[in-house]
């Protein structure tokens, strides 16, 4: 019998059922939680547990631990959110300070946030630099290991975000991949970025090899929420050039980003402690 119209449609119990297994995993301490937590937790039987989360594994969205038969989410869980955008720290506290910028460095800024196995522009300056040559960079998608943005952002983000960041790139079948799959060379090259305390890239993605930039992470409570670069043409100066040019005024605009965010969160001023390696590049 069909509903009638206006009428309510019957709750979907297994749906509920398995958003409140997701839940209880995303609250659980360090990320994960054994069958028997989540039945604690959630009220239902262990083998309805057992049986939600082999479906959620097998969708991709939770994995289990072979050591111990815990489960913790799993990356693609963020893919659930990409229709849902917090945009009020870029547009309120991020887009004045990269206008700040561009009056600084004339170049070119993207702002960044990782999007899977990319990077996403959220945010640029190329429409109004006189410098740019791209000018519709808005949710444009590049490459994490061959830009600057996704460098600085994988070189400072936690342990087990990279981890599973990498997994991602090493499954796919393009240049990144296999660039991937080289852990010596990748953890050299991120090591190279948490030493001097900004990442670099000079045309290594090949859509825009005559591109270079250096870049930075905005960093909040304890996590990398994305990341800044300047962009500049190679021709123009090498990174070492630009870095001696830019890093300075880049390191204030993400520290006042951070300082900012800071404020709205606890109503204080609160200085933001410098990133590993660092340096004041006018001494």
């Amino acid at each position: 019998m069909r509903p009638s119209s206006g009428a309510s449609y019957r709750h979907v119990q297994g749906l509920s059922r398995g958003l409140a297994i997701l839940h209880a995993i995303n609250l659980s301490a360090d990320g994960w939680a054994s069958i028997a937590e989540l039945s604690a937790k959630t009220g239902l039987h262990r083998t309805t547990v057992r049986r939600l989360l082999e479906t959620l594994q097998a969708e991709g969205y939770v994995r289990r631990s072979a050591s111990d038969d815990s489960y913790r989410l799993n990356q693609k869980i963020r893919q659930l959110s990409d229709g849902f955008t917090d945009d009020e720290w870029i547009s309120e506290i991020a887009n004045p300070v990269l206008g700040e910028l561009l009056q600084k460095v004339v170049w070119p800024s993207d702002l960044c946030t990782l999007d899977g196995d990319n990077m996403l522009v959220r945010e640029t300056t190329h429409r109004f630099s006189p410098l740019s040559f791209h000018r519709a960079m808005i949710r444009q998608r590049m490459p994490v290991l061959f830009t600057s943005a996704g460098r600085a952002y994988l070189a400072f983000c936690g342990e087990e975000e990279r981890r599973e960041v990498l997994h991602l790139l090493v499954a796919g079948n393009d240049e990144q991949a296999n660039f991937a799959r080289n852990r010596v060379l990748v953890e050299q090259l991120l090591e190279k970025v948490r030493r001097q305390g900004y990442a670099a890239n000079e045309g290594e993605w090949g859509q825009q090899s005559k591109i270079a930039a250096i870049a930075m992470p905005v960093r909040h409570k304890g996590q990398v929420l994305a990341s800044i670069n300047v962009v500049f043409l190679k021709k123009a100066m090498p990174v070492t050039e630009a870095a001696a040019r830019y890093l300075e005024p880049l390191t204030a605009a993400v520290r006042k980003i951070e300082s900012r965010l800071e404020e709205r969160d606890t109503g204080k001023i609160v200085l933001p402690e410098p990133l590993p390696g660092a340096r004041n590049i006018s001494e």
